[in-house]
């Protein structure tokens, strides 16, 4: 044992007091609390500088009443100093500190909280209170780092001090010590490195700094402590400079929360500096949405959209969630029960002293508080897409560009569960007004009597206003939305109707319009669709006469039941069901290939089978369905040129 490990355990002129048990169930409770209920070891350094925060507030709390305390807000502090060669790590508060009876009961008795019993003493709804230790476990999560922990401390209004000492499971003990100040200083003696740990890590000023950044930054006290700086030596030439370091104490937390102070004194710079650096991302954000709420539950929140999506948002490896903190110190990094999937997108914290946390203040209990959080937050979210949608649409044309998909999908999931409060926000490209439209336009802008929203799904724009089978409704300037996003062949079969007006595919073999074109007689045209189908056997469902072509020979029809558009979102997702759209195709028999393959079937009947393959393929080009053989297609086309 080092002279320096020695100091800390003894001094000569003590006395040294018996060793006790831990108050507790069994050891094996406390084994359990440093092994297992914390996820991260990193986390001892926020419930050691959280139960420091705890007890400035509480003599802060008492100089409201006790003019002797003699110390002024900002004189409290809490210090951190690392000691690589001892390897100790020390956390000072000047705080209420513990009596010896608070010692034995505090710290001798896990799970014992004195911030729990403090808070029911002041009551919970004292607004000048705002604590977060309740379980009292948080302390002994230094036990996964630590080897040995020194707790010297003195009691505000007493004389003496006390140490507490233990190695862990083995028992505890409490000897009178000197200490001049109020307070208490938390010595951690940290753990030898293993082929796994590397202990030594939480002696360097880097990660120190970094852990107090990740989860202490908005805690209410300066964080104090020595880091290295660098400076320019006084006798140094100008043309070779040279550098020297030095030790400078320095606060490592920014302590007020962005989101805690009023929106009208916060400028959109800062809230574009603070989304830029919290979420690593060098462009600002599009919208800014605060919330401030009290009542069932009180929380404050700072919602960012971003300008555009992150480069992994549409891979497994994003996760979405809000960072959760509760009196400033951060409990989850990314909370996913306070943001659906629908809006992932959305970046930001939540505050509330609300919430029931878990003993490791590491995960929430799902609670009904937690709902109402993301319930609100949702609404709040959808807001604000709405404005943008109303005030800045050119603006809301981004956003839409960059996570138009994730509102797609969101409508599609579970089911539709979200259809409602999404389908408002959705944009699909219109067909007459060569722009995007919401759902609610098209609607507007329909004569009454039309009973369906038409719509093509296609890979582009060109190619839809192309499209042989929307030729009858464009020739009626009829509006039609374009589908180009692979979620849109599930999303229509999803929403199915909006404002009882149902979703029609211009692919469908009936387009359900007031006034067709009349009906040829099949009867009239029978040998020759039978002798089509004999030629396409299984590689068609039905052939018929089309009521909808004008200027082209053929298209494909689904029918009723599945779509084109659903086979190829099935056919991308889950290829192995195979599962296939009815197949129908459509001949116009006033267009000259029609007469060709007729004259063919009179003179030449293997050359007309070749005709009817021909339309075959030629048709499911144009319904964007792949051919089954393209290199033999290839050769059947040649083979009719000789």
């Amino acid at each position: 044992m080092g002279p320096l490990r020695a100091a800390l355990l003894l001094r000569e002129d003590e006395q040294i007091m018996a060793k006790k048990e831990f108050k507790a169930e069994s050891k094996r409770l406390l084994d359990l609390m440093i092994n297992s209920i914390y996820t991260h070891k990193e986390i001892f350094l926020r419930e050691i500088i959280s139960n420091a925060s705890d007890a400035i507030d509480k003599l802060c709390y008492r100089s409201l009443t006790d003019e002797n305390v003699g110390m002024k807000r900002e004189d409290f502090r809490i210090t951190v100093h690392a000691d690589p060669e001892a390897r100790t790590l020390t956390v000072s508060d000047n705080g209420i500190g513990m009596s010896e009876e608070e010692l034995e009961n505090n710290l001798g008795v896990i799970a014992s909280s004195g911030t729990y019993q403090f808070r029911q003493e002041v009551g919970k709804d004292n607004e000048d209170v705002d604590i977060i230790g309740q379980f009292g476990v948080g302390f002994y999560s230094a036990f996964m780092v630590a080897d040995h922990i020194t707790v010297v401390t003195k009691k505000y209004g007493e004389e003496q001090a006390y140490r507490w000492e233990s190695g862990g499971a083995d028992g505890y003990t409490i000897t009178p010590c000197g200490k001049d100040a109020v307070g208490t200083d938390i010595i951690m003696h940290i753990k030898e490195d293993g082929e796994e740990e590397k202990y030594a890590e939480y002696l360097q000023e880097y990660t120190l700094r970094e852990l107090v950044r990740k989860y202490s930054d908005y805690i209410r006290w300066p964080i104090r402590m020595e880091v290295t700086k660098s400076r320019k030596k006084e006798d140094s030439p100008e043309d070779k400079p040279e550098y020297e370091s030095y030790k400078e104490e320095e606060t490592l937390n920014s302590m007020v929360p962005l989101w805690q102070r009023k929106k009208s004194e916060v400028t959109r710079e800062e809230y574009d500096k603070f989304y830029q650096e919290k979420f690593s991302d060098f462009t600002a954000p599009q919208s800014v949405v605060t919330v401030s709420a009290e009542g069932q539950v009180s929380y404050k929140a700072l919602l960012y959209i971003p300008s555009r999506p992150p480069y992994d948002y549409y891979s497994a490896d994003y996760e979405r969630g809000l960072q959760l903190y509760s009196a400033g110190v951060m409990i989850m990094d990314k909370c996913q029960d306070l943001i659906g999937d629908h809006f992932g997108f959305v970046k930001g914290v939540v505050d509330s002293p609300d919430l029931s946390l878990n003993i490791s203040r590491e995960l929430l209990q799902h609670d009904r508080q937690l709902r109402l959080i993301a319930n609100n937050i949702e609404k709040k979210v959808k807001g604000e897409l709405e404005r943008l949608l109303k005030d800045d649409r050119e603006g809301y044309e981004k956003f839409f560009k960059n996570f138009g998909r994730q509102l797609k999908v969101g409508c599609i999931n579970n089911y539709g569960a979200k259809k409602d409060l999404l389908q408002d926000l959705l944009l699909f490209y219109s067909s007459t007004e060569k722009k995007l439209v919401t759902l609610g336009e098209y609607v507007d802008r329909v004569p009454e009597s039309q009973k369906h929203i038409y719509y093509a799904a296609g890979e582009n724009i060109a190619a839809m206003d192309n499209l042989p089978q929307t030729e009858l409704l464009r020739d009626r300037n009829m509006e039609i939305l374009y589908l180009t996003d692979q979620a849109d062949q599930m999303l229509v079969e999803i929403l199915r109707e909006y404002k009882e007006k149902s979703f029609r595919s211009a692919l469908d073999g009936d387009l359900d319009l007031e006034d067709m074109p009349e009906e040829k007689n099949a009867d009239d045209y029978k040998e020759s669709l039978d002798f089509v189908k004999e030629a396409l056997g299984d590689g068609v469902d039905e052939v018929r006469i089309s009521r909808k072509l004008k200027t082209h020979p053929v298209c494909l029809t689904s029918g009723e039941g599945m779509s084109f558009e659903m086979e190829r979102y099935f056919s991308a997702v889950q290829p192995e069901m195979g599962m296939k759209a009815k197949r129908i195709l459509e001949l116009n028999v006033d267009h000259p290939a029609f007469a060709a393959m007729e004259a063919a079937r009179a003179n030449d009947p293997e050359k007309a089978k070749k005709y009817a393959q021909v339309l075959m393929n030629q048709a499911k080009l144009i319904a964007g369905l792949p051919i089954d053989d393209p290199s033999g297609y290839t050769d059947l086309l040649c083979s009719l040129w000789s």
